[in-house]
């Protein structure tokens, strides 16, 4: 996908109520484009040292560093300044309502740069801005598949188009499980291995089932039978069973699928007339949700029928070194 761009601008008007923004400065520093999902206090550099100094984040200045410039004689306030100014930094943003420094905005509106005041104290301020910049900025791809939240497990559900992607979250919706998203899921990724799935916000919870058209799953079946996101967690892949080589009979051996860094459990369900996709599924989630809990069907039978042949094996010996004929 195309790179995100996130401006000043569009940052100020989207959190303008949230975080209780005026704008100071000058207007033409809405402009610039904000580059890195974080906003930190410059710290040291406005006592002068810039060899850490990350300018392309968002400038936060609290209480601590207002008063600190405040304090500053005139002649190492200007300089300071300057030098604070001169790199290319996205804004800067003042916390609690704070006055400027004499100067501060003289200099900030000569470079060019934004001031965004905010009424929030320091801690909340972060608290509310952390989470919009990390989304902002997540990876996303879009995903062609059916998600459905099964037990509270979100299963992604892949496949050839035609293959019944689409009739099998309808069967589960039925049997009150909740779609998310059809035919297109638009996958972000937050932290290091959460995946979020949402459907596109025109086609959201409409699905297209041939023969019969688009279907409106909330005016059909309840506003309970849908949700906005969900957390992906297991990848489930349908083939017609003439396709499938090699069918996994234990699940000692489960496959895994990279999707924007994130290996998911990835399973292949072989299709044949008759079979019961839909209690595949919610077997599929329980099953997950036994996995996430320390229980292993596969691995605890694995390790009993090892148990039984050591067992069986120890047996043998003993009659052996008992027979003396």
């Amino acid at each position: 996908m195309a790179a995100k761009v996130l401006t000043v601008a569009g940052l100020f008007e989207r959190l303008k109520d949230v975080l209780q923004l005026d704008l100071l400065g000058s207007p033409a520093g809405l402009e610039r484009e904000i580059t890195m999902p974080d906003a930190s206090g410059p710290g040291l550099v406005l006592a002068g040292y810039v060899g850490r100094f990350v300018y392309q984040r968002i400038q936060v200045l609290g209480e601590t560093e207002v008063s600190y410039v405040a304090q500053l004689s005139v002649d190492d306030r200007t300089r300071i300044l300057r030098a604070f100014f001169s790199y290319p930094i996205p804004c800067v943003m003042v916390t609690k309502g704070l006055a400027l420094p004499p100067g501060f905005e003289a200099e900030a509106t000569a470079a060019g740069v934004a001031i965004l005041r905010s009424q929030l104290k320091t801690l909340e301020f972060y608290k509310r801005i952390s989470p919009f910049l990390e989304l902002a900025f997540a990876p996303v791809t879009n995903l062609h598949g059916s998600l459905a939240d099964v037990f509270g497990v979100g299963l992604l559900f892949t496949g050839a188009s035609g293959i019944g992607k689409s009739e099998c979250v309808l069967d589960l919706v039925e049997r009150g499980h909740r779609l998310v998203a059809d035919d297109l899921v638009i996958v972000s990724r937050r932290g290091a291995d959460v995946l979020i799935g949402r459907g596109h916000e025109l086609s959201r919870h409409y699905m297209e089932i041939r023969g019969i058209g688009l279907i409106d799953i909330p005016k059909v079946f309840g506003i309970h039978a849908v949700r906005q996101q969900k957390r992906i967690e297991v990848l489930v892949h349908l083939e017609h069973w003439d396709a499938v080589h090699d069918v996994d009979r234990t699940g000692l051996d489960g496959q895994t699928k990279d999707v924007l860094g994130v290996n998911l459990p990835y399973i292949t369900v072989p299709l044949n007339p008759g079979k019961n996709i839909t209690v595949i599924a919610e077997v599929i989630a329980m099953n997950h949700l036994l996995r996430y809990s320390g229980h292993h069907a596969a691995e605890d039978f694995n390790a009993r029928l090892k148990a039984k042949m050591s067992r069986a094996a120890t047996a043998t010996d003993i009659y052996l070194q008992d027979d003396d004929e």
